[in-house]
């Protein structure tokens, strides 16, 4: 019990978690390549990881998969999970040891060492974990030491994305819903769209 009470304290009292960012602010706009990931993920809680390939002989990509099947496993699904690797040299070359460590459900990036750094853009260091709401506002940004996924901060950050309006209200939360609703019920939803649209 003072565990959790402990740990729901300490994710009080971080105003962004370990690093200083403001919450609920949409993120400063950053691409990769032509892709742009934040605007990708609208709709789903988006959880950003700032690793670095180099360090891949640590367990933390795998760990991150793990805890990606727990939370779906516990009905938390539509969550994007956005990897971006450092842009320095080694950790490009290293790179597909990054991408090698996580399923096809969690998506890497490889900044272009031209481009702006994205990690320097979102305010971000080695190991960093951004969780944004459904409307991309940023919830959580935490940082070293509670971004080691031994603990259970961003497991429990991403959790309050997914569950609470901690932002305020995000239309994207009631079209999540309603699809899930209509996928569970999808039988009685065939039925009724055959009714309505029967021309007899």
């Amino acid at each position: 019990m003072w565990a959790g009470l402990g740990l729901v304290l300490a994710l009080c009292l971080l105003p962004a978690g370990g690093t200083e960012s403001q919450n609920c602010q949409e993120p400063p706009a950053w691409r990769i390549g032509e892709e742009d990931p934040m605007w990708n993920s609208r709709g789903s809680v988006t959880v950003v990881a700032l690793l670095q390939a180099k360090n891949t002989t640590c367990a933390l990509p795998q760990i991150l998969e793990d805890l990606r099947v727990k939370l779906e496993n516990e009905g938390l699904v539509n969550i994007s999970y956005v990897v971006v690797n450092h842009q320095g040299a080694q950790s490009r070359r290293e790179f597909h040891l990054l991408k090698e460590r996580v399923s096809d459900y969690i998506t890497v990036y490889q900044q272009d060492e031209q481009q702006e750094d994205v990690w320097t853009t979102l305010n971000g260091n080695k190991d960093d974990f951004l969780i944004y709401d459904r409307c991309g506002r940023l919830v959580y940004h935490l940082g070293l030491p509670y971004s080691f996924l031994h603990f259970q901060y961003v497991e429990e950050s991403i959790k309050i994305a997914y569950c609470e309006n901690k932002c305020g209200n995000c239309s994207y939360t009631v079209f999540s819903y309603l699809i899930l609703y209509i996928v569970e019920k999808k039988s009685r939803f065939d039925w009724y769209l055959k009714k309505l649209f029967q021309c007899d």
